[in-house]
C-alpha cells in the first residue's frame, strides 16, 4: 500500500468516527454502529475501494442532516427548552427557613436582562479603552490586533504543518489544501503532562518539537522539503505581525515563566531547528479563537465573530482598522479590517463586574493559581463550572441542607471533599437527567462522595445547582457576544463556536440563542454555527496564504 493511499485511508478512518460520531448522538446509535463497521472493513480491504467509503460517509453526513433542525438566523423559535425544565425543590420535607437558605444561594447565579444590559454596557468600555493606545495599558480586555486581515476565499493551496497549543493536551496536523476541494486532515494528540506545564519553556518547546518530529516520520510525511507551519496558540499574546508574537502571560493552569515576554514563534522555531532532522518554517501564529473564525469562512463568508467556550474562553470579530487605535506596525493601507482578538476573559479584573460574582466565585479565584485574574473566564468556562457546583453542595452539607443522614455515614474522605473533582462532564450528565428517577444524578453522587442512595430531593437540588451555574455562563456569554454584534452592527452575521463546553452541554447553545435574541435589534441577524476542527484547518489557511508570498516554499 503506497503512503499516500495510507495517509488517504487514514483521514477517511478519522472523518469516518468525527461524523459518525455525531450520528450516534442522534439516537441511531445500531444504524450507526453498523455504518462504522462497514466502512472500516471496506477501509481495510484494499486502497481501490477507499472511495466507497468516502461515497458512505457523505451518506451518513446526509442522513444527519436530514435528521438535526437546519441552523437558523435569529429565529424567534430556539431550540426547546422543555425538556430542560428545573426540578421543583419545593416537593420535598424542609422547612420554608431551610427552602429559603437554598434558593438564596441559587438566586446568586441568577441575571435578569437590565443586568446584563448593564454587563454589556461595562465591557463596551472596557473594550473602548483596550482600543484606545492612551488607555490600552488601564484596559482589562486587551483587544489585541492579530494582523490577520482577509478571510479565506477557498482558493487556498499547499501541504501545511499545523500546531494547536491551548491546554492538557495539544494536536498535531497536516492538512492539504486544494482549491475546490474538501481539505484532507490528518492529525495525533498529544499529551502536556502537568510537570511540563509547570516546568520550563525548554521543556515545553522541546517537546512540542519532538512530537512533530514524530508524527511526520509516522505519517511518511517527505523530510527532505520544507513545510509551512501554522501554530495556533491559545494564550494573550502581544501580536507584532502574523509571525512575531510577544506572550503576555500563561493561563489554563501553564507556568513556564521563562517564556513569558518573549517571542513564541521564534521560540519555537529555535527548537524545531536545534532537532535538525526536520525542515518546517513557523509561518503564521494565531489564537484558537481567530482560527475559529477562519475555518468557518472558509466555507461561510458571513463569519465576522468567533468564540471558544471549553476549557477557557475568549472571543474575536471583524474590526474598522482606523478604530485599532493601538496597531504599532505597518498595515497594508489598501485594507479596511481585521480580526481583532479581545482577550475577554479577563473581563472584571479591576472589580467592574464584582456586584455579580458569587461566594463560590471568590472562592475558586482565592485558591487559584492567577488570583485576581481571567474573572469573566472563571464564571463561564468549562475548567470552573464543576468547582463552583462541588463548593455551594458542600456549602450545603455543611449547613445541612443536604445529604444530612449520608453524611453521617461518611468520614469525608471522598473525592468530593477534593479541589476539582466534580468534573464538568458531570454537570452535562445530570442536566439530562430525569426529575422523576434522578439515575444518572445518583450515579454520579456514589462515585464522588460514596452516597448510596440519595433522595429524590436532594437529587433535584444538586440538578438545580448545575442548572444555575450553566445557565449563568451562557447568558453572560450571550452578554459579551451581543456588544460585538452591536458594534459590528452586519445585517447577517454567522458566529463562528468552537470548545468542549459549548459543543457538549445539552443546552448552551440554546440559552445562548435566547438571550442573544433578547438583547441585540431584530435588524442584526445571527446565525452559530460550531466549527469543525477550527483551530488546525485555521492556521493551516491562514499559513497557506502566508506561503504563497514566501519563496522558500516554491
Amino acid at each position: 500500500m503506497s503512503s499516500e493511499t495510507q495517509v488517504i485511508i487514514e483521514t477517511t478512518q478519522t472523518t469516518v468516527d468525527e461524523t459518525l460520531g455525531q450520528i450516534m448522538k442522534s439516537n441511531t446509535f445500531k444504524l450507526a454502529n453498523f455504518g462504522k463497521n462497514l466502512i472500516r472493513r471496506i477501509l481495510t480491504t484494499s486502497a481501490t475501494t477507499v472511495s466507497i467509503g468516502i461515497v458512505s460517509v457523505l451518506a451518513f453526513a446526509i442522513y444527519r442532516s436530514y435528521k438535526q433542525p437546519k441552523s437558523r438566523m435569529n429565529s424567534k423559535n430556539p431550540v426547546s427548552l422543555d425538556s430542560y425544565v428545573e426540578p421543583d425543590i419545593g416537593k420535598s420535607k424542609r422547612t420554608k427557613e431551610q427552602l429559603d437558605e437554598i434558593q438564596k444561594r441559587l438566586d446568586e447565579f441568577k441575571l435578569s436582562d437590565e443586568i446584563l444590559k448593564q454587563i454589556m454596557d461595562i465591557l463596551e468600555a472596557e473594550m473602548e479603552k483596550g482600543l484606545d493606545r492612551a488607555t490600552h495599558s488601564e484596559a482589562d480586555v486587551k483587544m489585541l490586533p492579530t494582523y490577520v486581515c482577509q478571510l479565506p476565499t477557498g482558493k487556498e493551496s499547499n501541504d501545511i504543518l499545523a500546531l494547536d497549543l491551548g491546554g492538557s493536551n495539544f494536536r498535531v496536523l497536516y492538512i492539504r489544501l486544494r482549491e475546490n476541494e474538501e481539505p484532507v486532515i490528518v492529525n495525533k494528540v498529544f499529551i502536556v503532562s502537568e510537570s511540563i506545564m509547570k516546568g520550563t519553556g525548554e521543556k515545553l518547546f522541546s517537546h512540542i518539537a519532538s512530537c512533530l518530529y514524530l508524527f511526520m516520520k509516522n505519517h511518511n510525511l517527505d523530510m527532505t522539503r520544507t513545510y509551512p507551519l501554522g501554530f495556533t496558540f491559545s494564550f494573550p499574546c502581544r501580536q507584532l505581525g502574523l509571525s512575531k508574537a510577544i506572550l503576555l502571560r500563561w493561563t489554563k493552569g501553564f507556568l513556564c515563566s521563562d517564556v513569558v515576554g518573549e517571542d513564541i514563534v521564534a521560540t519555537l522555531q529555535k527548537y524545531i531547528d536545534a532537532r535538525g532532522d526536520i525542515k518546517v518554517k513557523v509561518c503564521v501564529l494565531i489564537n484558537d479563537t481567530v482560527g475559529t473564525v477562519m475555518s468557518t469562512a472558509y466555507y461561510d463568508r458571513k463569519t465576522a465573530l468567533g468564540l471558544i467556550l471549553g476549557t477557557g474562553t475568549n472571543a474575536c470579530y471583524i474590526e474598522n482598522i482606523d478604530r485599532i487605535g493601538i496597531l504599532d506596525s505597518y498595515v497594508d493601507p489598501d485594507q479596511k479590517q481585521m480580526l481583532v482578538n479581545t482577550e475577554w476573559g479577563a473581563f472584571g479584573e479591576n472589580g467592574s463586574i464584582d456586584f455579580i460574582r458569587s461566594r463560590y466565585d471568590e472562592e475558586i479565584d482565592k485558591t487559584s493559581i492567577n488570583v485576581g485574574k481571567q474573572i469573566f473566564e472563571k464564571m463561564v468556562s468549562g475548567m470552573y463550572l464543576g468547582e463552583l457546583v462541588r463548593l455551594m453542595i458542600l456549602e450545603l452539607i455543611d449547613r445541612e441542607l443536604i445529604f444530612v443522614d449520608e453524611m453521617k455515614k461518611n468520614a469525608y474522605r471522598h473525592a468530593l471533599f477534593t479541589k476539582g473533582s466534580f468534573y464538568t462532564k458531570y454537570l452535562n450528565e445530570i442536566e439530562t437527567d430525569s426529575n422523576t428517577k434522578f439515575t444518572r444524578t445518583k450515579r454520579i453522587l456514589k462515585e464522588l462522595a460514596g452516597i448510596e442512595n440519595p433522595s429524590n430531593e436532594d437529587c433535584a437540588v444538586v440538578k438545580c445547582i448545575c442548572m444555575a451555574v450553566t445557565k449563568r455562563a451562557a447568558k453572560l456569554t450571550s452578554a459579551g457576544l451581543a456588544v460585538i454584534l452591536k458594534r459590528m452592527n452586519k445585517a447577517e452575521c454567522t458566529i463562528a463556536v468552537d470548545g468542549s463546553l459549548f459543543r457538549y452541554h445539552p443546552r448552551m447553545q440554546a440559552v445562548c440563542e435566547k438571550t442573544l435574541t433578547n438583547l441585540v435589534s431584530s435588524l442584526n441577524k445571527f446565525k452559530i454555527v460550531l466549527s469543525t476542527d477550527g483551530s488546525g484547518k485555521g492556521a493551516a489557511v491562514v499559513a497557506a496564504v502566508a506561503a504563497e508570498n514566501d519563496p522558500i516554499f516554491k
